[in-house]
C-alpha cells in the first residue's frame, strides 16, 4: 500500500499536518489552491502567511493542481474552512482515495455537519473526521498531542491511524463521527463566549462554570443528531473545549476577549488572517439544534453577540437569569 498523503488546503492546520505525515515516514503532497501561494510555499520551504518559522521537510511537496496532489494518495486530509469545504469538494476530481474531513464547523444556509456536506456532494465516499485538541503550531513543532480518528468504517479508521500517527501524535479510533463533528463546531462557539467572560473582567469563577454547561449543551446536541453522549467527555468533545476556551492561541477565545473589552467584531477581523470559525458557526449551530428541539443558550447568546444585537454584559445577564433547575 502507497504511504502518501495528500493534504487539501494550505492554511496553518493543512500546513501542521503536512509536516506531521513526513514525521509519521510518509511523503505527503501539500495542496493550495492559489498557484502563487503554492509557488511561494514550495520555494520558500515554508508557509510564511499562516505557519512561519516551520520549515517544510523535504518529503513534503507543494503543488496547487489537486490531481496531481491525489494521484497515488492513501489518504486525503480536507482541511479547508467549514464554509469552503462544499466549493471544495465540488471542484475535487474524481478519485478513490479515502478522506478525512479536518474542519470544525456547521454550514451556514443548510446547516450541515462536514460529512453531511460531503455526502450531499460526492455521495458514498469513503470518509472520516480528524478532530481534538490541536494547536498547529505545537503539533508542527512535535510536541505531544492526541487526537480522534472517527468514522463508521473500522478499516479506514486503522488505515489512518497507522498512516498519520506518531509517538507525539497519538491517534485514537471513535466510531462516532457525528459527536466528534458537534463537539468540533459547539467548542469554537463556546471558546468565544469563555474569552468574552474574560475580557469583560467577570472572573475565572464565569469561565468555568460557562464552559462546563457549554459542554452539557453540545452533548445534548451530539445526542440529539444521533451521537454518543460519551464522546462529550472524550479527546473531541472536553478536550477540543478545555484547549480552545484557555489556550492563548485559541483564535475563538482570543476574540471574544476583543469582544469583552469593548472592541468591535469588524475591527477585529479586519485584523486576522485566518478564520476563526465560531463567528459563522454559532448562529447556524443554534438554528440546527432548533431543527431537533434542542436549547443552547450560551451558543445562543454567542450568536446574538457576534451579530452585535447584545453586549457581553446583557449576554451574561441573560444566562444567568434563566430559571433555576437540577444540574
Amino acid at each position: 500500500m502507497t504511504s502518501r498523503i495528500a493534504i487539501l488546503g494550505a492554511g496553518a492546520w493543512g500546513t501542521a499536518l503536512a509536516i506531521q505525515a513526513a514525521r509519521a515516514g510518509r511523503s505527503a503532497v501539500l495542496w493550495a489552491r492559489d498557484a502563487g501561494r503554492a509557488a511561494e510555499i514550495g520555494a520558500l520551504r515554508e508557509n510564511r502567511r499562516y505557519l512561519p518559522g516551520m520549515p517544510l521537510p523535504e518529503a513534503v511537496d507543494v503543488t496547487a493542481d489537486a490531481a496531481e496532489a491525489l494521484h497515488g494518495a492513501a489518504l486525503a486530509l480536507l482541511v479547508v474552512p467549514a464554509q469552503a469545504l462544499r466549493g471544495v469538494v465540488a471542484s475535487l476530481p474524481p478519485a478513490p482515495v479515502p478522506l478525512l474531513l479536518c474542519c470544525k464547523g456547521v454550514e451556514a444556509g443548510s446547516l450541515a455537519l462536514p460529512l453531511e456536506v460531503l455526502g450531499a456532494v460526492r455521495p458514498g465516499a469513503a470518509a472520516g473526521v480528524l478532530s481534538g485538541p490541536n494547536f498547529a503550531h505545537e503539533v508542527a513543532r512535535g510536541l505531544p498531542a492526541a487526537a480522534v480518528v472517527a468514522a463508521t468504517d473500522p478499516a479506514l479508521r486503522d488505515s489512518a491511524v497507522a498512516l498519520l500517527g506518531s509517538p507525539g501524535f497519538r491517534l485514537y479510533g471513535g466510531e462516532d463521527p457525528v459527536g466528534a463533528e458537534v463537539g468540533g463546531a459547539a467548542k469554537n462557539v463556546i471558546a468565544i463566549a469563555a474569552g468574552a467572560v474574560i475580557g469583560a473582567g467577570l472572573g475565572e469563577n464565569a469561565r468555568a462554570a460557562l464552559v462546563t454547561r457549554g459542554l452539557a449543551e453540545l452533548s445534548r446536541l451530539a445526542v440529539a443528531l444521533g451521537g454518543r453522549a460519551e464522546t462529550a467527555a472524550g479527546l473531541t468533545g472536553l478536550g477540543d473545549l478545555m484547549l480552545t476556551c484557555a489556550g492563548p492561541g485559541s483564535r475563538n477565545m482570543s476574540l471574544g476577549l476583543a469582544l469583552g473589552r469593548g472592541e468591535s467584531l469588524a475591527e477585529v477581523l479586519a485584523a486576522r488572517t485566518a478564520v476563526t470559525e465560531g463567528v459563522t458557526t454559532a448562529p447556524a449551530l443554534v438554528a440546527r439544534a432548533g431543527t431537533v428541539g434542542v436549547e443552547l443558550p450560551i451558543c445562543a447568546a454567542v450568536a446574538d453577540l457576534v451579530a452585535e444585537r447584545i453586549t457581553v454584559r446583557e449576554a451574561m445577564a441573560l444566562l444567568l437569569a434563566r430559571p433555576l433547575r437540577a444540574e
